[in-house]
């Protein structure tokens, strides 16, 4: 009886055009005043408004947003989630992230459509392997789950590569993380709008913070499109524009801002059910559950906050791509696509309090955003509430570049992912 019900109620939904459905989430007004601002409506700055509400009982939050929910570099990447990275500093936080993508579903009451499928990093040079056991070692040692594959496992699990000894750059192994995998960068996105405002957050689209007010060495509010909004507390998190909004304030961010680039093919059958990475080729590739290729390499030399790229990138990245698939040589590609990206000197993030009371960011992510993202959320809003770092992002605060207790991942954040 039941079967019949829904049967029923989805054809009635799909004559009518859904015009009867609620909306997934409020549209309000700004209001005058709130207690936290968050100025950036992707999947970082909502699952810090979220976890706000949720975790620490924050009672007015706004999500400021110049586009549309998810609009920025939440829908603008190729949606990798691993935490194998080599420094523990970024390893706990990653892995703390993977943890809550691992409830992420059952907790949003959303399918984020997490599919751990595994990421594996390929090594093609002796130092790769080197590199690849150290790290391996180095997940081990903290928890993180991480084996070593040999060419002939790889070609076990991925049957279309090549790791004969006539490419270019021979595969001689691989790290494999079998807990990583992909999901749905839409679904997340939506999933944490729709908590966040059942927890009453006001998500604020189209809504364009144009200058951060302060006073006495304290924020007070920001200046909109839609007019001023007061609050103690501000936490900037606008991937790609932390530099623009940190100037508002009278801050200069030690972070640079490039195109990233990525692109998908044609659907194809099931081929590749695993994410294959690779530095020496400078390329990644996953298949979608639609069947689409989905393509990525690094960051475009220039800066700017342009959401495109040169097509010498792509031209590179497609040639890496066919030199490990040459099977892939024949798909052709279906569309193509740019984000921007906010990269710090050490590969890292900054989650931190500014000199600026009351005022905070969450930004220079690279290419290893998306991954962190419920993670990011979370020590964040523990950050903004408490005005002190959570210990797991207590060593990516500014003080670093002051210091120079700076950590170094650009060995594990080497390609785009």
């Amino acid at each position: 009886m039941r079967n019949k019900y829904s049967i029923f109620n989805l054809l009635r939904h799909s004559v009518t055009g859904h015009s009867n459905w609620p909306e997934a989430w409020r549209s309000p007004d700004p209001r005058p005043e709130y207690d936290v601002i968050i100025v950036g409506g992707g999947g970082h700055g909502l699952a810090s408004a979220y976890y706000l509400a949720r975790e620490h009982s924050v009672g007015r939050i706004a999500v400021l947003e110049k586009g549309w929910i998810g609009g920025g570099n939440t829908g603008r990447n190729t949606t990798i989630v691993r935490s194998n990275y080599l420094w523990d500093e970024a390893a706990h936080l990653y892995e703390k992230s993977l943890k809550l993508w691992e409830g992420l579903s059952q907790e949003l009451n959303y399918n984020v459509m997490f599919s751990q499928r595994g990421v594996m990093n390929l090594g093609h040079t002796l130092q790769d392997m080197r590199d690849i056991v150290r790290r391996s070692n180095a997940n081990c040692l903290n928890g993180i789950d991480s084996e070593v594959l040999t060419p002939a496992d790889i070609k076990q699990m991925v049957p279309l590569i090549d790791v004969s000894d006539r490419a270019r750059y021979p595969i001689l192994g691989a790290s494999f993380q079998p807990r990583g995998g992909v999901a749905r960068h839409d679904a997340l996105a939506w999933g944490f709008a729709r908590a966040a405002d059942r927890h009453g957050v006001d998500i604020i689209q189209n809504c364009e913070v144009t200058g951060i007010r302060r006073k006495n060495g304290a924020v007070t509010g920001v200046e909109t499109s839609r007019g001023f909004i007061a609050a103690p507390k501000v936490g900037v998190v606008a991937a790609g524009h932390s530099s623009v909004l940190a100037t508002m304030a009278g801050l200069r961010m030690p972070i640079e801002s490039h195109p990233l680039q990525a692109l998908v093919s044609e659907p194809l059958k099931p081929v590749l059910d695993t994410v294959i990475m690779s530095n020496a080729v400078h390329g990644y590739i996953s298949q979608s559950d639609k069947g689409e290729l989905v393509i990525g390499a690094g960051i475009d030399a220039y800066t700017g906050y342009g959401q495109r790229g040169s097509f010498s990138i792509i031209e590179g990245n497609v040639s890496a791509i066919v030199e490990l698939f040459p099977a892939f040589s024949r798909v052709r590609m279906l569309r193509q696509w740019g984000g921007i990206v906010d990269v710090c000197p050490d590969a890292c993030p900054i989650i931190s309090r500014t000199p600026v009371k009351g005022l905070y960011f969450n930004c220079g992510w690279g290419t290893g955003g998306f991954k962190a993202t419920p993670g990011s959320g979370w020590v964040f809003a523990y950050t903004i509430a408490r005005d002190a770092p959570h210990r797991l992002n207590a060593a990516f605060d500014l003080e670093r570049f002051y210091s120079g207790a700076l950590i170094d991942e650009h060995g594990a954040a080497g390609v785009a992912h």
